[in-house]
């Protein structure tokens, strides 16, 4: 797959597979493309050449209903409640605003977001922000969740425990996920697959499978990250990187 804008050339000769309720992260320098990765699968772009297959759909309409992108930032609106918020997704499918809070408001506890339906954006923290979008996020009932650098914007200590969360959310509510990220122990956490992508133009310039499975990384993360087999892997995806930076 080839997507160009004009004469720049986003991504280049990438060839991607996730089987079902499968988990792959995208890590890479800055401008290497993975957002615009995202945006072909969500059927927001169409491929320059080569062609996107989401569970079937190759038509940019069909592949935007089987997908949920949550972008960088939660785009949550001001003056809506978080309980409003996350029923965002459902309104849109048509569905009434009270039917809508009668589906969401069971999901805030579990969620950690109990007692907090009525706030406002700005009276949550940025973690309990990225909840809600989540939550809007899932409550768009699509089988594929693109995730571009969704705990970016946060410190490392509510990353790493938003991390820990993201990681119970999917394996309690299962579905296939792309993760774009530039934190490879993040990634390195949540995906089965990792893959490196090169500096513009994006091409896969290196794949890991996860050494741990699931049930191990599913432990605390502290634990998690110093062990052998993770830090092998982190040192692995880290000389790929570097190796991007290298002089030619």
């Amino acid at each position: 797959m080839r997507q160009a804008f004009g004469e720049l050339v986003a991504l280049d000769g990438v060839d991607l597979e996730v089987p079902r309720h499968g988990r792959l992260a995208v890590v890479g320098p800055s401008g290497g493309g993975k957002s615009t990765l995202l945006l072909l699968l969500a059927g927001l772009l169409s491929p320059t050449s080569g062609s996107v297959n989401v569970g079937g759909e190759t038509d940019p309409r069909g592949r935007l209903g089987r997908c949920a992108l949550m972008p960088q930032k939660d785009l949550l609106l001001p003056w809506r409640s978080a309980l409003d918020n996350a029923c965002l997704a459902l309104e849109n499918q048509g569905l009434p605003r009270r039917l809508a809070r009668e589906r969401a408001q069971p999901l805030f506890e579990r969620f950690g977001l109990g007692a907090f339906e009525r706030a406002l954006p700005g009276e949550l923290s940025g973690g309990m922000r990225q909840r809600v979008a989540f939550l809007r996020t899932l409550l768009a009932g699509k089988q594929v969740l693109l995730l571009d650098e969704p705990f970016g914007a946060l410190d490392s200590l509510t990353r790493g425990r938003m991390q820990e969360w993201l990681a119970g959310a999917l394996d309690e509510r299962p579905g296939t996920v792309v993760l774009v990220t530039h934190d490879v122990e993040e990634a390195l956490l949540l995906a089965d697959e990792l893959v490196v992508l090169s500096a513009r133009p994006g091409r896969v310039v290196h794949r890991l499978e996860d050494r741990l499975g699931r049930a191990a990384r599913a432990g605390p993360r502290r634990e998690v990250v110093a062990s052998p087999p993770f830090l092998a892997a982190r040192r692995e995806v880290m000389d790929a990187l570097e190796a991007l930076e290298a002089p030619v």
